[in-house]
């Protein structure tokens, strides 16, 4: 589905949203002015590098930051506003609505509980039913997100599993009410490339399944161009380019994009060569540079980036960026993207493609 078109309503709209931290006498903008929608049934990727403030802009929608956090924009979830919410009007929202999983199940599990005590407590938390009727769903709940042995795995403790079945518990807690919107936090970080590729079809398999939208996060390029519809790019805080996935990754305009796609290990450099890596550091979020806040990185940067901040327009249809000079104006071919079919690299070592947004 071509998300530019409107005839679709969003079902969560975020607009100018900002988290702000005091640190050491000093505020710290960790998300500053970030805007997007997501569509029912979309699968929208938001990448960049840690401390882009991927994480920090989605636990400020679901209402998970600590209360020294100051919150402000707009997040609306079918048209009721979020922000602002108490805890309690906020209970009503997750689960049903929103629901996340996190992105170290091991740290998220309860160890001393076993699995399906915990599915079931999930379940009862969003329904009025009796304690065997909570287990007889954790064990359906397991077995919606293709878990071997079900019956077996409920009497199981997490350490007991392996990192992939663990983390397919943590789905099955994050759908036990049905949510409209799952929000998957690096869910496949800490997992190796095979069950990784496992758990992401899994989760489009439950999208199609259950018709929800799906937003993950991740710092995984190959991730985003072969699942996702839609991709957002940040950093520093905000959205540095934002396009769908096929237009993206064949029309790369932010030199910040570009460098994370230079940094992609690939299969014809000789062995054992050092992996390209983004020169410097991310910037200091309590002391921003004047202008953009990737200029004292980037080998395109002239005066006027370090100047003023360039930004975030639709400068083509549907594709977003900030940059006073962009790259790749010369037409299709990103850096090791898609190529001329519109398939992903085979190079990047990525696993089959999903479904794309249009180009």
């Amino acid at each position: 589905m071509n998300r530019t078109e409107s005839v679709t309503e969003a079902l969560l709209q975020v607009e100018d949203l900002k988290v702000t931290f005091a640190v050491r006498g000093r505020e710290l903008r960790a998300v500053d002015g970030v805007s997007y929608c997501v569509y029912p049934g979309q699968t929208l990727a938001v990448v960049g590098e840690s401390g882009s403030g991927k994480t920090v802009s989605c636990r400020a929608v679901m209402g998970l930051l600590p209360a020294s956090a100051e919150v402000t924009g707009s997040a609306r979830f079918q048209g009721i506003q979020l922000i602002g919410l108490t805890d309690d009007q906020l209970r009503g929202h997750r689960g049903a609505g929103v629901a996340m999983v996190f992105q170290d199940p091991s740290r998220s599990l309860n160890p001393t509980m076993r699995v399906g005590s915990q599915i079931a407590e999930a379940v009862r938390a969003h329904r009025r039913i009796g304690k065997a009727q909570a287990r007889d769903q954790a064990v359906e709940l397991l077995r919606l997100v293709r878990m071997p042995l079900p019956e077996r795995r409920c009497t199981e403790y997490p350490h007991q599993l392996s990192g992939g079945m663990r983390q397919r518990v943590m789905i099955a807690i994050a759908l036990a009410s049905r949510p409209k919107l799952l929000i998957a936090d690096e869910a496949t970080t800490a997992l190796d490339v095979t069950t990784q590729a496992q758990i992401m079809e899994l989760l489009l398999e439950l999208q199609a399944e259950l018709g929800m939208a799906l937003m993950f996060i991740s710092h995984d390029l190959g991730l985003a161009a072969s699942y996702a519809d839609e991709v957002i790019v940040m950093y520093a805080g905000r959205i540095v380019e934002q396009a769908p996935a096929l237009r993206l990754f064949s029309r790369v305009r932010m030199p910040y994009t570009q460098a994370l796609f230079e940094a992609i290990p690939r299969l014809e450099r000789p062995a054992h060569s050092p992996l390209p890596v983004i020169g410097g550091r991310p910037p200091d979020l309590s002391a921003l540079p004047a202008g953009c806040s990737f200029a004292p990185r980037c080998r395109h940067a002239a005066d006027d980036c370090r100047a003023a901040e360039p930004p975030l327009a639709e400068h083509e249809p549907g594709h977003r960026w900030a940059c006073w000079h962009p790259v790749g104006q010369g037409g299709s071919g990103g850096p090791g993207g898609i190529r001329g079919g519109g398939e992903p690299s085979r190079e990047w070592g990525m696993g089959p493609p999903g479904k794309r947004g249009a180009a």
